[in-house]
Parts: C-alpha cells; structure tokens; sequence
C-alpha cells in the first residue's frame, strides 16, 4: 500500500478515479481538504479518505438494526481509564443490565450510532475552531441529525515521557529531535487527530518521527509502551501517567463526551447510565485519578455556535 502521506492533484484523480479537473472543483466547492504549497495543491491522503467516507450516503443498512433495550447497553468509541470504570460500576449496581465497550476510537463511534450499532458513542473530536469538540463532526456523520450531547468529563491531554523526563520533551516541537521514538494512536481518534494539528503547526511531519505508525488501541497501551523504554513519549491523557508513574507534558484540556441518538435517549439503559454520573460513587472513582474535571459531567451541551450550515 502506498505510504505517501501527501498526494497532488494528478495523485487525487488516480485515487477517486475522477478528472484531474474535477479535483480542483472539489477542493473549492465541496471542501476536499488540501493546502497549496509553492502554488500547488497537496492534499493529506488520510484526510482525503476521511472526506471520501464523510460524503458516503449511501450505506448498506444493517440486517438485524440494534433492538429496542433489553439490558444490554452498548457503548462504542473513544478510549478513557474513567469511562471503563463507570462502566464496571454500572455493571455492579445493576444486576439486570450489562454495559459493554467497543473500543473503535471516536470516529468510529459516531459512524456506529449512526448506522444504529449502539445506544452511546463517546468522543472528544477536536473541531477546526479548536474550541468546540464533536458538534461538527455529529453533524456530518449523523446527516444534520444532531444527537443529544451530554458531558462525561474534561481531561487532560498530552504527551507521556518516562519518569523524569530524561530526553527534554517539554513540547510537540521536541518530537522533530533526532533519535526520539513515539508510539501512536490510530487514525479516527480524537487523540490522534490533536497530535497530528499540533504537529502541523510545529512544521513537522509525522512520517519523520521514528514510531509514528506505530499504533496501539487504548492509553494504557501507549503508557506501557513508554514505561517499557520502547517509545520516548506517546499522546495520551494524564491520568496514565499517573497510573504508571510517568511524565507528561501537557497540551490542552478537552471535553469528552457521550452522544446519543435522540430515539434512544429515555431507553431505561441509557438513563441509569447517565443518572450514574451524578452519584456519589462515581465521583468517588473520578477523585481516585488525576487528570480529570467534572464540572461539567452529566450536564447536557450545545455548541456556541449553530452548525446548521455545515454541510452533510
């Protein structure tokens, strides 16, 4: 498969099978991502695909659509230390039901609520403005039907170094250094779409890092990956490192959140689940980690901003 991290325009055509002229019509009038360097436009192959599957609208629908609650709630998307064991403590408190997780990443687990796979998808996808998360990213994946967002956390992400900080990795301009290696997270990840824009604005190309396609499914992963000494750093949130004893650099807090179909938001699983955030013993299990603010969990939000001219 090819590697090539940038494609031209000719590059584009091969790859849609379309006129290289139609390339240009689809960067200026359907939003194909691209930026022009020297006076010719190059576009992120990752990104190209991305817009491919945005645009797709005519998916094969699913022969056993998901059935109307029974006790088994499904969760699908973003990876977090904190959601895992609000899971296991719903699992607990209430016998005649079962959380489970798939673990696809964010963008992932909007494409799953979307096509009707589960009732829940947890997020935290970075819009272009850099204020708001997942608002836009729903929109375009759900067609313009905006689900309910509710909060389930603010956390904090950032790069995992080893204890110490022996190679200086005080920011994401010091992963361009010689010799630094990183472990990754893949691509539909809230955390990988932030590493990738922080990486953007430092000028430096992923594909140069030593490790960068290297890609591992869950945080934890990533902090194992450093505490063995195999990676020099990895994109994570805090509360690992302070789980396995590690260094972070941070880079931002983010809003993480859970979306649900509006059709499937008074389904009994979903509201015991959301009502858990408000008890007593989950706000307990937050305190035990560090790298996490709940001031806004449980809470319902809605973008500053009306997405409604967003295109599908």
């Amino acid at each position: 498969m090819d590697k090539k991290t940038l494609l031209n325009t000719r590059e584009v055509s091969h790859f849609l099978d379309i006129n290289e002229k139609m390339v240009y019509s689809l960067i200026s009038e359907k939003g194909l991502p691209a930026t022009k360097v020297t006076g010719k436009w190059l576009c992120p192959k990752h990104l190209v695909e991305l817009w491919l599957e945005n645009h797709t609208i005519n998916y094969p629908k699913d022969a056993r659509p998901l059935p109307p609650y029974h006790g088994l709630l499904i969760i699908s998307g973003s990876n977090d230390i904190l959601l895992d064991r609000a899971m296991s403590l719903f699992n607990r408190l209430y016998a005649e039901h079962m959380a489970v997780f798939g673990n696809v990443g964010s963008q992932g687990g909007l494409i799953a609520l979307g096509r009707g796979l589960c009732h829940i998808a947890s997020s935290h996808l970075l819009q272009e403005d850099e204020e708001e998360y997942n608002f836009d990213f729903a929109h375009q994946e759900l067609k313009g039907h905006l689900p309910a967002v509710v909060n389930f956390c603010q956390r904090e992400q950032g790069l995992l170094v080893a204890k110490g900080n022996p190679k200086g990795i005080r920011s994401i301009g010091d992963l361009g250094q010689a010799g630094i290696r990183i472990a990754n997270r893949p691509l539909g990840t809230g955390t990988r779409l932030l590493l990738d824009r922080e990486l953007e604005k430092a000028g430096i190309k992923g594909t140069d890092i030593e490790g960068y396609g290297r890609e591992f499914r869950s945080h934890l992963d990533l902090g194992l990956e450093v505490l063995s000494g195999r990676a020099d750093a990895a994109p994570a949130i805090k509360p690992v490192a302070a789980l396995l004893g590690l260094g972070f650099t941070s880079l931002r807090w983010e809003r993480y959140d859970l979306l649900v179909s509006k059709d499937r938001f008074f389904e009994q699983g979903v509201q015991l689940f959301l009502g858990l955030l408000h008890e007593p013993s989950f706000q307990e299990l937050a305190g035990e980690l560090k790298g996490y603010d709940l001031s806004l969990c449980g809470k319902v939000v809605f973008p500053k901003q009306s997405t409604g001219n967003a295109e599908g």
